[in-house]
Formats: structure tokens, C-alpha cells, sequence
């Protein structure tokens, strides 16, 4: 198996207001719509939103026990000032801070926010992390 993640898919409750939310909210624009699910090109990867019962079904299992795994999905930015205002913007849009942004040990800062079913979302900017133009992120 190739080292890579090529899609990240979220099982939502309301389909509509996580649309809303990423969307409307933090202006992510859809590469794909359809009754059930929304992808989103993000760099070189998919994020996608399912309804969760949907999701459940395709992975066979029970929707009243199908769970979350502890995670958190992160967006790192191209400078600090960038945290605070991402997380002012999901804020805006509904979201929960988890996390204000802060100074990390590790030299850079972070923040949490939480999307409409509660997966959370760290914001990070690292200075030994450069972005590229397309958002992906080298580690060093």
C-alpha cells in the first residue's frame, strides 16, 4: 500500500447543516453535490461529508452504534495570525472553540473548533511546516 490518504469521509447527521457550515460558514466550495453526500477537492486529497447512516450501511455496520474513533482532522495555515482568525470565522459560522489558539512547545500555534457533529478541527500554523501553493503541507 502507497503511503497516502486520498479521501477523508465525515458520517454527518444533517447533511444540510454541515453543508451550511463548511460551506456558507468557513467557504469551502463543493467539487461534487448529490442527496446523500458532498465532496470537496482539498489539495491533493477528497473530504467528504455522508449522511451517517449512509456511511453506516456502506460499511455494514449499525447505525444506532456506529462511533467515532478519537481524532481530530487539522488545517495548517501560512502565518499565526491565521489561527485566531480561522477560529473567529468558525466561530461566526456556529462552531464551538474547543481550544483558543495558543503558543505551542513545539514552536508554532494552535487552536481546536468543532464542526456541526462535533469532529474536531485543530488550526495550526508551524514554521518548520512550509505549505505549498495548493495547500499541502511537508513535514520536516
Amino acid at each position: 500500500m502507497e503511503q497516502r490518504v486520498s479521501v477523508v469521509t465525515l458520517g454527518v447527521r444533517d447533511l444540510g447543516a454541515s453543508r451550511q457550515f463548511y460551506v456558507e460558514g468557513l467557504g469551502w466550495r463543493s467539487a461534487q453535490e448529490h442527496p446523500e453526500v458532498i465532496f470537496f477537492q482539498t489539495g491533493g486529497m477528497v473530504f467528504a461529508l455522508y449522511v451517517r447512516e449512509k456511511l453506516a450501511e456502506d460499511l455494514g455496520a449499525d447505525a444506532a452504534s456506529f462511533g467515532r474513533a478519537s481524532m481530530a482532522l487539522a488545517h495548517n495555515v501560512h502565518s499565526k495570525g491565521e489561527v485566531d482568525a480561522l477560529l473567529l470565522r468558525a466561530a461566526a459560522a456556529g462552531a464551538p472553540i474547543l481550544k483558543p489558539a495558543l503558543e505551542q512547545s513545539w514552536g508554532g500555534c494552535s487552536g481546536y473548533f468543532a464542526d456541526p457533529d462535533g469532529f474536531a478541527w485543530e488550526v495550526a500554523w508551524n514554521p518548520t511546516w512550509p505549505l505549498g501553493a495548493d495547500g499541502s503541507v511537508t513535514v520536516r
